[in-house]
């Protein structure tokens, strides 16, 4: 096979990958706390026919060696957490974490989950939970007489129950954050858990030790931007077609040496 036609096939791969990315953010432009992924690609090994530096036949080191690439590969995604735009909504049980955090929640396998949608929700037992029914950790229990909800920038829940006067607080929404979020393994539904890669979760109070703070009555919206995806999928389908063209040349470069030998 013709090395050019390899190598133009790693590039063809290679795009694959980044419009799949690409699609998926634009899927995803109006998901609660979605955040954007970005892949990220890497040479292949190269033939080195001649080192640099090497010693020429006429006794002096080469400037220059004759390296010939092998193509590209997918080395990784990484997903990109910066903070999505706040949307207000005025639901009480609505929050966003501006800045730094993850809410927590007791995971579908029985681990520890972490997401950034705050669309909570109250179950049948009246604990806080979030969208999917998962319950927050740890577990705040709302009344069934309670008339008001009210959470803090700190995260402190308090509530006003029956006729009471003064509001009762009913615990506190604690954050967690990691020292490589871009480690944290994405499970879909807008949860993540911890790898080795992310490292061990942080657990804090909101608003201090770096930790974002909440906001009631708001949601954080997806930090894709629809400009700069269209970009890419431009990009990613040109370059998709260049190495098409590779493919092409470089078969007809074989059929014409194939004809020569004849």
């Amino acid at each position: 096979m013709n090395p050019a036609m390899w190598i133009s096939k790693t590039g063809v791969q290679a795009q694959d990958a980044k419009l799949q990315a690409v699609a998926n953010n634009l899927a995803n432009v109006n998901t609660v706390g979605f955040k954007r992924d970005r892949v990220v690609f890497e040479d292949l090994f190269y033939q080195v026919e001649r080192q640099p530096g090497a010693q020429g036949d006429d006794g002096n080191p080469a400037p220059t060696g004759v390296q010939l690439g092998n193509g590209t590969r997918v080395v990784g995604t990484q997903k990109v957490f910066t903070n999505g735009s706040l949307q207000t909504t005025g639901q009480t049980l609505d929050v966003a974490i501006v800045g730094q955090g993850f809410l927590q929640v007791a995971g579908p396998n029985g681990r520890t989950a972490y997401t950034r949608a705050g669309q909570l929700q109250v179950n049948t037992n009246g604990q806080l939970t979030n969208a999917q029914g998962l319950v927050l950790q740890p577990e705040i229990t709302i009344p069934a007489n309670a008339t008001s909800v009210t959470i803090a920038e700190n995260g402190a829940v308090s509530a006003t129950v029956g006729g009471a006067t003064t509001a009762t607080e009913l615990g506190q929404l604690r954050l967690a954050s990691f020292v490589n979020p871009t480690g944290l393994l994405a499970l879909g539904d807008n949860l993540y858990q911890e790898t080795a890669a992310s490292g061990a979760p942080n657990e804090g109070v909101a608003g201090l030790d770096g930790l974002g703070k909440i906001k009631q009555g708001a949601l954080e919206g997806s930090n894709v931007q629809v400009v700069e995806e269209m970009v890419d999928m431009i990009a990613a389908q040109r370059t998709y077609e260049m190495n098409t063209k590779v493919l092409s040349a470089a078969d007809n470069m074989l059929q014409t040496l194939a004809q020569a030998a004849r």
